[in-house]
């Protein structure tokens, strides 16, 4: 008796140490990866003369009239509502498609499925570049540049395969005794799809919505070369103004830079578990 419980004493002091050494590794890395954005956020209440001399000192006060002077002099208020528009537009198409794409792939069988979701998959290894030319030609033709379809159009191409390869790992997962009962009940594809599958399908669209946003929201070489109005650019192109060739005011950079991040960190605040288990639900059978 002695013995045995000396070990479970031993066992349960080395878990102890274990749990202890993980948590506080885990807290060095993510301070290492966060700490970027902490400094950034400093640096927002700075002058430029204090971030050169003194870039790693806490500032001497919080002054929020950097955040007013960036909002105002970069015209952030026409760059927030072009995002706005061209990410949601993105993501609700994105979510409309692929659900329905996915529950085809998985669930109905049709001719040139498997050569179609290949296409599909070929999508996620494909670089930008690859299609800028036939983009280009194409955009050309539709006189759609210089407008939010040429962003819109884009972005639903590239976060249609990740969404769709995510979605059809989750919906294969599930039984196939469900899909049965709900033919046996008399439910058409559509309403399987609608009244079954796509309450299921929450944690993986949460998934997939944050990353379709994530990706639209901060992505410029698109908006930079297909949009040139003042009126229609989006927040990464509108950054650019704080730049010039000779001159970059850093500390309204960093100040509109913060006001941009902020909205999407809370966004993946609040729905990290929904990202998680979105991930990990279509990785067990």
């Amino acid at each position: 008796m002695e013995i045995s419980s000396s070990n479970a004493v031993r066992k349960s002091g080395g878990n102890v140490v274990y749990q202890m050494t993980f948590y506080v590794c885990m807290s060095v890395f993510s301070l290492l990866y966060f700490y970027p954005m902490i400094w950034m956020l400093f640096s927002s209440f700075r002058e430029n003369n204090e971030i050169f001399n003194k870039p790693f000192s806490l500032p001497n006060k919080i002054n929020l009239h950097n955040w007013v002077e960036a909002w105002k002099i970069g015209g952030m208020n026409t760059y927030v509502i072009n995002s706005i528009i061209v990410t949601s537009a993105t993501v609700v198409c994105i979510l409309l498609f692929s659900s329905l794409a996915s529950f085809a792939f998985s669930k109905l069988n049709f001719k040139g499925s498997k050569l179609l979701l290949l296409m599909f998959v070929f999508g996620l290894f494909m670089p930008m570049q690859s299609f800028f030319i036939a983009q280009n030609y194409i955009f050309d033709h539709l006189h759609i540049k210089n407008t939010y379809w040429a962003l819109i159009l884009p972005y639903i191409g590239m976060g249609l395969p990740l969404a769709i390869f995510l979605l059809k790992a989750y919906l294969d997962s599930l039984p196939k005794e469900m899909m049965e009962a709900a033919r046996i009940d008399g439910c058409s594809d559509m309403r399987l799809f609608a009244s079954v599958l796509l309450p299921l399908l929450i944690p993986s669209l949460a998934t997939v919505a944050i990353f379709s946003s994530l990706n639209s929201w901060n992505e410029l070489l698109l908006a930079l070369l297909y949009v040139q109005s003042d009126s229609l650019k989006t927040i990464p192109v509108g950054l650019l103004a704080f730049s010039s060739k000779h001159l970059t005011n850093y500390k309204l950079l960093f100040s509109a830079l913060t006001i941009i991040t902020i909205p999407m960190i809370m966004i993946y605040v609040f729905f990290h578990k929904h990202i998680v288990s979105g991930l990990t639900e279509g990785s067990l059978k």
